[in-house]
């Protein structure tokens, strides 16, 4: 079953990377969060912990004026509710990814069908033989940023630079840490010219042009921030010793407690994915 009060979105979906948040679509987590191994030095997550944190994320969403679809996940799918690894939306319609992780195909495939039903145009898909994650893809300012990481290939990357080139934007690679999850986990658009990164882990040369928020070392998920709108962003708790640094930039921050997600190394960016901004 799948929970979208109202479906208005039409032709225009994301107008502007960090633009305000109309509408945007996450996966319930599935008892199989658990099974995910966490980050080294971390607990297991625990399930009915991670689904009152997300019904939180949820909320606040709502909160901001955000239309929010509520997807089911497939059964069985350990990391369902990172939904932000599914596709890309631009301007005019939602890229359907291609994982590099076979038991997350059906998950693909159900959210295109969900996009299908919603009246979302499908913008384009990752063929194969390409491997990328939606994650590995960041949008800021005018520039796609796709990250080199063991998730994706070369055929995918060049891939997706080609439609991002043609929905208007510059593509560049980014060398991304062998040990991090996805490119938005340590690095994100708060504003038009600005990102959070973890320069520690991505290469900071290739952000040349935007202003850079580093984190501190230990605190790289605190980067992995989601964008509300131009300047507001949703941040983990857990990462609070960041929070002074966002706010001297003049960035606000709305803070809540997505601790389970966090052990599995899964920040606020892979769990939303954003639909339409104006």
């Amino acid at each position: 079953m799948t929970a979208h009060p109202r479906v208005r979105y039409g032709p225009r979906l994301v107008a502007h990377p960090t633009g305000t948040l109309r509408a945007a679509l996450v996966v319930t987590p599935t008892p199989e969060l658990e099974s995910v191994t966490p980050l080294q030095g971390e607990p297991g997550a625990i399930f009915k912990r991670a689904l009152e944190q997300h019904a939180v994320l949820v909320e606040t969403l709502r909160y901001f004026g955000v239309d929010v679809t509520t997807m089911d996940p497939p059964d069985r799918a350990p990391l369902a509710c990172a939904a932000a690894d599914l596709a890309v939306c631009f301007e005019h319609g939602a890229v359907i990814m291609r994982p590099s992780s076979l038991d997350r195909r059906a998950e693909v495939e159900q959210l295109e069908a969900e996009l299908i039903r919603m009246d979302i145009p499908i913008g384009g898909h990752i063929a194969v033989p390409g491997l990328l994650d939606g994650t590995d893809v960041l949008l800021a300012g005018n520039t796609a940023f796709i990250g080199k990481t063991k998730r994706s290939n070369a055929l995918g990357r060049a891939g997706f630079a080609e439609i991002a080139r043609a929905n208007g934007y510059d593509a560049v690679e980014v060398e991304v840490d062998d040990g991090v999850r996805s490119l938005r986990s340590v690095v994100n658009a708060v504003a038009d010219d600005t990102v959070a990164i973890a320069a520690n882990r991505v290469d900071p040369k290739a952000f040349a042009g935007f202003k850079l928020l580093s984190v501190e070392l230990g605190q790289e998920l605190g980067a992995g921030v989601f964008p509300l709108g131009e300047r507001r962003v949703i941040a983990d708790l857990r990462y609070n010793p960041s929070f002074p640094m966002l706010a001297k930039a003049h960035i606000a921050v709305e803070a809540i407690d997505l601790y389970e997600f966090g052990k599995v190394g899964l920040a606020p960016s892979n769990l939303i994915l954003s639909i339409k901004r104006t």
